[in-house]
């Protein structure tokens, strides 16, 4: 187990690097420039120009590249150009509600899928499987942004029953403020669980040791806690990790519906305002996020089944 793992560390490193040098690369690429993003109108010629050669951005890219590289090693991101501040100042502030959206997502979104993908299993081919199934692949098709402004709309401008931004002060207004964005979130992640847990509960419930077990006397709970389930969240465990790595990037777009003070918003801004430091410090650290994440996933995985550690 331990080799597994520090094997998983190292290959991170090598898609670390990737990142930091397409980060860096497609950075530069985007339209514009940070010194006529900050100036506006008063941008005229010579104070880019000058505004530029204060930023370093006047230096050759690989100059630029060396410089970010010996400042990331130092556990420097640089300040924001825009709002002139630390990018790690920033990131400390506002990561913790982004981890929070994805964590509330990710967990209402597995109370959501698997009792209802146990039950499409058990009821296969009957109308119930059919409604779970018709349901989730309704919401698996509706983009993200589509049903965060129909929530917003209905159950927070409409019905009042939940506030259409912040984030609250105590863990309670936390759990208020971010449900309607966690749910948006969750309604895709479990659109997504419920399809593949139910195909994997369905091959296993067919599984010659089920029989085995039902001929032996074991109550049905037991049967399916201690051998469906275990062998068929092995799949499901690897998906969940992939989709929220994706939660991660989701956040963008959500917190700017809900106008949620997490790194997502933070992100739409610094694109807009062409920030250079903190599009590469955010991008970073979604970068670390994810991977942390898939590390678990792997790890969990090779819990449940252990062939995983000798492939």
């Amino acid at each position: 187990m331990n080799t597994y793992t520090l094997k998983r560390l190292a290959q991170i490193i090598p898609t670390f690097l990737a990142v930091m040098l397409l980060v860096f690369l497609l950075v530069r690429l985007l339209p514009g420039d940070p010194a006529s993003a900050v100036l506006g109108d008063r941008a005229t010629a010579d104070i880019v120009e000058r505004t530029n050669r204060e930023l370093g951005l006047d230096q050759p890219l690989p100059v630029q590249f060396a410089i970010f590289v010996q400042h990331l090693l130092r556990g420097d991101l640089g300040d924001s150009i825009s709002l002139k501040v630390p990018v790690m100042r920033l990131i400390a502030e506002r990561l913790p509600v982004t981890l929070f959206l994805t964590v509330y997502a990710a967990v209402l979104g597995v109370l959501m899928a698997v009792p209802l993908a146990v039950l499409a299993a058990v009821r296969r081919n009957t109308w119930v499987d059919a409604v779970i199934r018709a349901t989730f692949q309704v919401g698996l098709s509706l983009p993200v942004f589509y049903v965060a402004l129909q929530l917003l709309t209905l159950l927070g401008a409409r019905l009042g029953w939940f506030p259409i931004g912040g984030y609250g002060v105590t863990f309670t207004d936390h759990l208020y403020h971010l449900f309607l964005p966690a749910l948006t979130l969750a309604l895709n992640l479990a659109a997504i669980l419920v399809r593949t847990l139910r195909s994997a509960v369905t091959e296993v419930l067919t599984a010659e040791y089920v029989s085995f077990a039902r001929a032996k006397g074991m109550s049905g709970r037991v049967i399916m806690t201690r051998h469906v389930l275990r062998n068929a969240m092995i799949s499901t465990v690897t998906l969940l990790g992939l989709n929220i790595g994706a939660l991660i990037g989701g956040a963008v777009i959500t917190e700017s519906v809900f106008a949620i003070p997490g790194v997502g918003r933070l992100m739409v801004d610094a694109i807009f305002s062409r920030d250079y430091p903190v599009i590469q410090g955010l991008t970073l650290t979604f970068a670390v996020l994810v991977s942390l994440v898939f590390l678990v996933t792997d790890l969990i995985h090779s819990r449940l089944d252990p062939r995983v550690e000798l492939s």
